[in-house]
């Protein structure tokens, strides 16, 4: 009997801190391939989320880039998340698009009539920083290698590299059965590892980077978040009530109605006022 199609449904939000513009949120996403929101996929996806670093000139800017070059990277080569040479190849290449779209900003700066100030050389000198979380998902073939064996059901297989603290859970019956690469609230830091636009020892970036891998099943979920709303998720005394206040959000018309319940969040000092940024993947078979 064949097995039935299965595909992905892949979603996203950024929300700016209370108080901030959206032009000021330092947080990113990138997902490809570039679809809308409501389209099922049933190619490879790639996806990842980055916190600039507050502390960092342009660290909203990096974050961006970074994230659009992470999925990039992923998407042409898979072994990119399985970490050694082909993960530093794409650490070179980040850091390698950083000083162009520097001269151009610099440019644009001038042209505007705004042109730096010295003291902004020296903030841009020492770099923009971010955490990068990059997730690739691949669709497992229906029939084994080399074989005429029908797997009984779809399947995916994805791998993750995390730097720094933005977390990845995997869900099964919306429990929680892993989460990457913090697996306590209580572990998180005020100083994470960071992936510097300047960072030329790509070495240095692979060591400190965590790779996993995992397989999910019809059913599964997968989130993406950044440091503040994983911090949350993790430390919430009743997760069945905090999955299902997740899933009510699904799409980019939910972006209101997401940074009300994230104030809401904040007011009851559930959440740390900081930006947020999410991916949900669901995964099905039909």
């Amino acid at each position: 009997m064949t097995r039935p199609p299965s595909c992905v449904y892949v979603t996203h939000l950024v929300a700016s801190k209370s108080g901030s513009t959206e032009a000021e949120c330092e947080d990113a996403v990138a997902v490809l391939p570039i679809r809308s929101h409501d389209d099922m996929l049933r190619e490879p996806l790639t996806a990842a989320v980055c916190d600039g670093a507050t502390e960092s000139a342009l660290a909203k800017d990096w974050a961006r880039l970074l994230s659009r070059v992470a999925v990039e990277c992923a998407m042409e080569q898979p072994d990119v998340l399985a970490g050694g040479p082909a993960f530093e190849e794409f650490a070179a290449s980040a850091v390698a698009q950083w000083d162009p779209w520097l001269a151009q900003y610099t440019q644009a700066r001038v042209a505007e009539g705004r042109p730096l100030k010295w003291y902004e050389h020296t903030k841009l000198a020492e770099g923009a920083y971010a955490t990068l979380l990059t997730l690739r998902i691949d669709p497992v073939p229906s029939t084994e290698a080399g074989t005429d064996i029908e797997a009984p059901e779809p399947a995916w297989q994805w791998r993750a590299a995390a730097l720094g603290d933005s977390c990845l859970f995997h869900l099964r019956d919306d429990r929680l059965v892993e989460a990457f690469p913090v697996t306590a609230a209580e572990e998180f830091g005020t100083v994470p590892d960071l992936f510097g636009s300047r960072n030329r020892d790509v070495g240095l970036l692979a060591r400190r980077t965590r790779f996993t891998e995992g397989r999910s099943l019809p059913g599964d979920r997968l989130f993406l978040m950044t440091d503040a709303l994983a911090a949350w998720f993790l430390s919430t005394s009743d997760r069945d009530i905090a999955v299902r206040q997740l899933l009510e959000f699904s799409g980019p018309d939910d972006l209101g109605a997401f940074m009300e319940w994230l104030d809401g969040l904040r007011e009851s000092r559930q959440l740390r006022n900081d930006d947020v940024a999410i991916v949900r993947v669901d995964f099905e078979g039909r």
